[in-house]
Parts: structure tokens; C-alpha cells; sequence
């Protein structure tokens, strides 16, 4: 089926900029992505626009499709309503370069500042042994594309910007989690998570995990655990007693 479609591209830079309308042909089985590259081809040659794979596995074309943090490349016109706009505007939570591309640096500062994996001192390549379920417990993780959707939809970096030193933001949390629950990672990633990372912001309404290309369960399975081993790290009183008694040592003979 064809028929023409009505699409309001925000354009413009860092100094404003407003909604352009244009029409367009819609073609059965195309998603948003066909549709922009056409107008950037045919109506707007100037029109820019983040992508590569088109297959949703790069992460590159986030944007917000009718207020919805999504991929452009994952996103098909039969799921819009077909008598209604559709309407594309960039990432709301990261500064407009031009048109819908936006300065995502903030999550790259964000991956340097969390300390790589640290295997105990003495073990060589190839010496690393690991149970299956705990591999089977961070691989979810490994999924993750860095299309910054999460990031993007997170109010607590989305509506503050003042938030953004202090919070790393639910993409750079999971990968806290997933090392965390390494068995063979020394570093203590608990207290810099509280500390340093601002796991306290995040009050757990799951919007992270909705808008997820690759259907992680950020949330349940990585934030959420997460907060509830910092939480027994510091308020478990057998916890904190342990952590504050001694080990017993064999005496000097």
C-alpha cells in the first residue's frame, strides 16, 4: 500500500530552530529511516541525520519519533498511524549540533570515568575460570548497541541538566552491574557506584528499560540488584559488623 505521509523534521543548530513539513511517499514495509534518507535525497540535501548499519545494531540514528526516544531505522511506518503527522525531533537530553544529530560526547566521558576489569594480581591470560550462570548473569548486558536511548529517556539527566557531573546514567550503571557481578573483578564497584556514579539518583521507573532496542531489563536485572547490594553493604547491620571484624590470623610461632 502507498500513500503520502506528512513528516515535521525539527531543523535548525545549537542557536534554535523550528519544525519544517514536508510530504512524502510511503512505500509498504519501509521504516522512518527510508523515509528521511528520501527527503534528504529528494526536498532537504541539507538535512542532516546520524545512521549507518540500518539494521539495528550501531546505535547511530536515536532520535524522538511523535516524543518517543527511538531508531529511525527500527522504527516502521505501519506502527504510526498513517492520517497523523510524524514528527522527528534529536535527543532531547544532549546539546543539537544541527538538524537531528546531537553531541553525545557526555556518555564517553561517562565510559572513561568507570575503572576497567581488574582480575586478581598473578593471573595470566587464559588462566580466567568462570561458572556458566555467572556468565549467564551480565551476558543480557552485552547486548547493549550504545544507541544512548536510555540515557536520553532518564529524567534524571533528561530534566537536570545540573544532575549530569554527578549521574552516570543507566547505560554506564549496567556496565557498573555488569562488573560488579564478575567473579573475578577486584575493584569495588559498590561504593564507587553510590559515590562516584550517583546510583541514588536513579528512583528505579523502569523508562530506561521501555525504550531498549534490544529489550535489556536494565532495571530488574542490573540497577535494581545493584542497589540492593550497596543497600547491604551499608545499612545490613551483620553486614556492617563484618566488615568491621577482624579475620582471625594464625599466631607467629
Amino acid at each position: 500500500m502507498t500513500y503520502h505521509a506528512e513528516f515535521r523534521v525539527w531543523r535548525g543548530d545549537v542557536s534554535g530552530g523550528g519544525f519544517t513539513s514536508y510530504r512524502i511517499e510511503v512505500h509498504e514495509g519501509e521504516v522512518v529511516l527510508d523515509l528521511v534518507l528520501r527527503l534528504q535525497a529528494d526536498q532537504a540535501p541539507d538535512l542532516a541525520v546520524r545512521w549507518n548499519c540500518k539494521a539495528g545494531k550501531c546505535g547511530s540514528c536515536s532520535a524522538e519519533i511523535n516524543g518517543r526516544p527511538r531508531l529511525l531505522c527500527m522504527t516502521r511506518m505501519s506502527a504510526l498511524p498513517p492520517d497523523q503527522p510524524v514528527t522527528i525531533t534529536p535527543l532531547r537530553a544532549f546539546p543539537v549540533i544541527r538538524d537531528l544529530v546531537t553531541d553525545v560526547s557526555f556518555n564517553y566521558v561517562k565510559a572513561r570515568e568507570i575503572p576497567s576489569f581488574a582480575p586478581p594480581p598473578g593471573l595470566g591470560p587464559g588462566e580466567y575460570r568462570m561458572r556458566q550462570e555467572d556468565v549467564e548473569r551480565s551476558q543480557e548486558f552485552r547486548k547493549c548497541i550504545e544507541c544512548y536511548l536510555c540515557q536520553n529517556t532518564c529524567h534524571v539527566v533528561r530534566d537536570h541538566e545540573e544532575n549530569k557531573d554527578a549521574f552516570a546514567g543507566p547505560r554506564y550503571l549496567m556496565r557498573i552491574a555488569e562488573l560488579d557481578m564478575h567473579p573475578l573483578d577486584t575493584v569495588d564497584r559498590q561504593t564507587d557506584a553510590q559515590e562516584v556514579h550517583g546510583l541514588g539518583y536513579c528512583n528505579i521507573t523502569k523508562c530506561c528499560t521501555e525504550v531498549c532496542p534490544e529489550r535489556i531489563k536494565i532495571t530488574d536485572n542490573a540497577l535494581i540488584p545493584l542497589k540492593e547490594r550497596v543497600a547491604d553493604r551499608k545499612y545490613d547491620p551483620l553486614v556492617w559488623l563484618g566488615s568491621r571484624i577482624g579475620r582471625r590470623t594464625k599466631p607467629a610461632r
